[in-house]
């Protein structure tokens, strides 16, 4: 790719970009971080709260939790959160993008897991090191409505387990076309931990 550079007026030169070379990834974003050792977890339609909505508690892209997992329109992913200080304070930001290899979709902060008057104790904001010594623990929306309970939960149990996740990562990443981790009646996962770029 060739970009074009005013010198002087009147003066142009065509510069090559050596990140812009065939094969070469573009660059990491400052405050990209990849986590190995992240618990994740899942939650659909039918235990969320309240149970049998889409409801989420931090909207930032959605009003409901959803999302087609692309840079651009990321699925909603819940985090725990503490009511300590008399705030909800979450342990990630509304708003972060979180890049899931193992579904290759793209995740953004919208929604907390955990609930009742101190959700610090519960799932989400404490027990991850539970789970191998996990550094942090998410919560990922795989949606399930219009299909059985059954099939959601065995979705859920399919995401949950320590992966690999990406925080503030980079827009190319490979994504999996077709919506949310279930759809289609399909559940979507098991893609590894490696970063493709798609």
């Amino acid at each position: 790719m060739r970009k074009i550079f005013v010198l002087a007026p009147g003066l142009f030169s065509l510069v090559l970009l050596a990140s812009a070379c065939v094969g070469t990834p573009p660059p990491q974003p400052p405050d990209e971080k990849v986590v190995p050792d992240v618990y994740m977890t899942a939650y659909t339609w039918f235990d969320n709260t309240p149970a049998g909505s889409p409801d989420i508690s931090h909207p930032v892209l959605h009003r409901a939790a959803g999302g087609t997992g692309t840079y651009s329109d990321p699925v909603t992913i819940a985090v725990g959160h503490s009511l300590e200080t008399g705030k909800d304070v979450l342990d990630v930001p509304a708003g972060t993008r979180i890049y899931v290899p193992n579904v290759r979709r793209y995740f953004i902060v919208e929604d907390t897991c955990g609930d009742g008057p101190t959700p610090e104790d519960g799932p989400c904001h404490s027990g991850a090191e539970d789970h191998s010594g996990a550094s942090i623990w998410i919560d990922l929306w795989i949606g399930g409505e219009g299909g059985s309970k059954a099939s959601a939960r065995r979705c859920a149990r399919k995401v949950t387990g320590v992966r690999t996740a990406v925080f503030n990562p980079r827009s190319d990443y490979a994504v999996v076309s077709g919506g949310g981790v279930i759809h289609g009646g399909k559940c979507d996962t098991g893609y590894g931990d490696e970063l493709v770029t798609g």
